[in-house]
């Protein structure tokens, strides 16, 4: 792991021994001059799929953190600087780090930057894993069922990842992913920006009513396939019979 400065730049970077040039990693015009990039993908912002597994052992995917919401039409990258520790891509870097290391399917973390800026502000970006072969499990689900065993399985993925005492703040149906090889199917978890510990079991059941929210609402506005059964298999996954948020 190396923390490197330049100037008023910050970067976290998953390796020992420094790249050339590593500093531009997080630019897209960088990537696009080598002809890496794989293609790109619209939410928020832009994310960019980078071929680089010739130097990171897998491909890649880099992301510009922006603001949502009202805010974000004002303010659209600038987030108030209290500590590196607390930004929003070293946070989120060190939270998938951890989770990586404790054997959970998140995106490896690559890097991370934080650029500092007049006024007590700061910008951010952060290189993750790109999962290669997987899709949002509501673009699957509108063309097709899960198993039974398939719904318990992600039960039991929340389930780990809850008896870490992490809540996933944003838990929703399009933070599955999918990933499908050889008649075989992998279930990962998404975007944890914002994420962190929490202590207690209080929580729990009002992240799972979220998740279960989400399905209800693609179900109406996508036409996904998603049942009440469905559920029940996932809360048995879980561990669970019913909730009480």
């Amino acid at each position: 792991m190396l923390e490197v400065r330049q100037n008023h730049c910050f970067y976290l970077f998953n390796w020992d021994e420094p790249y050339e040039e590593q500093s531009r990693f997080f630019s897209p015009e960088f990537w696009r001059e080598q002809d890496r990039i794989l293609g790109s993908a619209q939410g928020r912002g832009t994310t960019w799929f980078l071929r680089t597994a010739d130097l990171f052992g897998v491909n890649a995917a880099l992301r510009h953190y922006y603001r949502g919401g009202f805010w974000g039409k004002i303010n659209k990258d600038r987030y108030t600087f209290t500590s590196l520790e607390r930004t929003r891509s070293f946070a989120e870097f060190r939270l998938l780090q951890r989770l990586y290391q404790a054997g959970l399917p998140v995106p490896k973390p690559l890097a991370a930057k934080v650029e500092k800026l007049p006024l007590g502000r700061y910008r951010a970006d952060i290189l993750t894993e790109k999962i290669e072969n997987a899709q949002d499990l509501t673009v699957l689900l509108q063309t097709q069922t899960l198993s039974d065993a398939a719904w318990r399985r992600i039960g039991g993925l929340i389930r780990r990842l809850h008896d870490l005492q992490i809540c996933h703040t944003d838990l929703n149906a399009h933070n599955i992913l999918v990933q499908q090889f050889e008649a075989q199917e992998k279930y990962w978890l998404l975007d944890f920006d914002k994420c962190g510990q929490k202590s207690g079991d209080f929580w729990k059941a009002q992240n799972l009513a979220r998740l279960k929210r989400s399905f209800l609402k693609e179900t109406e506005r996508m036409g996904i396939r998603f049942t009440e059964e469905n559920w029940t298999m996932l809360l048995q996954g879980y561990g669970v019979k019913s909730l009480q948020a």
